[in-house]
């Protein structure tokens, strides 16, 4: 292992953040991650950990703890409103073994308390201001008096604020592709206890998942871009939502009740993320900041892969930031571009646009189904 030291910047506590703090301290940086949030969420939507991401949490000894919490899911079922099964598939591939499913709350959380011994978290702070030159960068916050550090990542997902200070506003960079997604903590689960239900009708859908005993709901909707679109703003989430969804809803007609007095309800574009390049002098920027798949895709995964990546590379070639962050946006680009690249057909796959979509997904499914 290559051990230097350098002060080290990331914007973001979320999974590719946290796992990058854990791998930069391992190598002897000094590292500070900030987070606009005054503490990590108790919730949120499930995630998978597979292939490199696997193999990157096993060395970093937390594996144990993952699978302590993971969510035991091994099939999807598509429904008709009456909750009959149309077809299921398998969820797990055959060398499910190496994969984990957990909340993506929970993984951060673990991920953080693996790096939160070698690094500083400063909680309910943001960066306002970046001055870059060629030995580092100058960073202005809310909270804390300016500083400077030899890099900067934005670690701070697919409304960045490191990418607008540094590379410009998220129109130039952010393209919705025709969905939106909200998730709901809900009462109950509809399928069995390793089963995630769906139910589809023409540019809809709407999914239970049995989240180890926490239920959590998926609405999808297809739709243009909606003017005045604020990420923040519940209120208008909800009534969105509830414009999409006037009309029958199956089973799930109790789920689209629950919106309107839900207080954990998460909702945003299906957007992709995509820049020429992922660094301007010495920052850079890490997971959905930079090549965001969104929802469809291994997001949490190409983080983690991503994070190990970036470290490595910072340590391989100390003193000359261009040629490790162009070896890092090279190596991770080949993880990146493929999800992103398939990324609508799977919307196609989970939010048929018509009836003949869905018949003919339904029609794959079968084809393809293990269970």
């Amino acid at each position: 292992m290559i051990v230097m030291s350098g002060r080290v910047l990331i914007s973001g506590a979320g999974v590719g953040g946290s796992t990058l703090a854990y791998w930069l301290s391992e190598r002897g940086f000094d590292v500070t991650v900030v987070e606009r949030a005054t503490g990590q969420r108790s919730s949120g939507n499930p995630v998978d950990v597979r292939g490199f991401a696997a193999e990157v949490v096993e060395q970093m000894g937390v594996m144990p703890e993952l699978r302590k919490v993971a969510i035991d899911v091994d099939r999807l079922s598509f429904v008709n409103a009456a909750g009959r099964r149309r077809v299921s598939v398998a969820t797990k591939g055959p060398d499910g073994s190496a994969e984990v499913e957990l909340a993506r709350a929970e993984l951060a959380k673990i991920l953080l308390g693996a790096a939160h011994a070698r690094a500083e978290i400063r909680w309910g702070e943001s960066i306002t201001g970046l001055v870059p030159d060629g030995a580092g960068v100058s960073v202005t916050f809310e909270q804390h008096a300016p500083e400077r550090f030899d890099y900067v990542v934005g670690a701070d997902g697919l409304h960045s604020n490191v990418r607008r200070l540094a590379f410009g506003p998220e129109r130039e960079f952010v393209r919705h592709m025709g969905i939106y997604v909200a998730t709901l903590p809900v009462a109950r689960a509809y399928g069995e206890a390793h089963e995630v239900v769906m139910y589809n009708t023409p540019g809809r859908s709407i999914s239970v998942h049995p989240a180890g005993g926490k239920p959590l709901a998926a609405l999808m909707f297809r739709g243009p871009a909606v003017p005045g679109y604020d990420y923040r703003d519940m209120e208008q989430h909800k009534r969105l939502l509830l414009e999409a969804f006037d009309g029958p809803a199956g089973i799930f007609g109790d789920v689209i009740d629950q919106i309107r007095a839900a207080g954990d309800l998460y909702f945003d574009s299906v957007s992709k993320v995509r820049l020429p390049t992922w660094s301007k002098g010495r920052i850079t920027l890490l997971g959905d900041a930079g090549s965001s798949v969104s929802l469809f895709g291994d997001g949490s995964s190409l983080a983690i892969a991503a994070a190990r990546t970036l470290a490595e590379e910072l340590a391989r070639t100390p003193g000359e930031p261009d040629t490790a962050l162009r070896r890092y946006e090279e190596r991770q680009r080949v993880l990146s571009d493929p999800e992103q690249n398939g990324a609508r057909a799977a919307g196609m796959f989970i939010v048929p646009g018509s009836r003949l979509g869905i018949l003919l997904r339904d029609t794959a499914a079968r084809v393809m189904r293990r269970v």
